[in-house]
């Protein structure tokens, strides 16, 4: 055997992760104008790759206003159910003509390590998010940048 055909057979052996191109793209979504795109963009990603779009809403955890009361946490069930309704929607339209495997899913806690959380257990070989809509983000970050930042997957922002 020569050495070119056994580095083959070792690498044939072993998985490497986004090699063949991706298999899980996470989008993160939270019904804002640069998430949807966002969404909109991943899907075309995930159609022309046949990959599972994972799309990700992050609810946020119990402030100290919530636990005093305030309905957050059924504010932000409700959201997450319009988004998968307006999901559902967008691909009932589209049937036939955009073919696309997706999932939603929700996880709890701040963005950033939501879809850290995601990204990790869904095994995303890539993560889109919208740019962030927040003018204060351009001085301490945004979830995008910390994402990029963190060097852990390819990171697509869409504006």
């Amino acid at each position: 055997m020569t050495e070119q055909h056994e580095e083959h057979e070792r690498r044939a052996q072993g998985f490497e992760r986004g090699t063949d191109g991706p298999k899980v793209i996470v989008a993160g979504v939270d019904g804002s104008d640069s998430s949807m795109r966002a969404a909109a963009y991943a899907a075309g990603l995930a159609r022309r790759q046949r990959a599972l779009l994972a799309l990700v809403y992050v609810q946020p955890v119990m402030t100290t206003g919530a636990a005093l009361g305030a309905p957050v946490a059924e504010a932000t069930d409700a959201i997450a159910e319009d988004l998968v309704q307006q999901i559902r929607e967008g691909t009932e339209r589209l049937k036939g003509i955009f073919e696309v495997r997706w999932e939603f899913h929700t996880f709890r806690g701040d963005p950033y390590n939501g879809l850290v959380k995601a990204a990790d257990e869904l095994r995303a070989d890539a993560v889109v998010v919208g740019a962030s809509e927040q003018a204060g983000h351009r001085l301490i970050g945004s979830v995008a940048v910390k994402l990029v930042k963190a060097g852990r997957w390819p990171v697509t922002v869409v504006p």
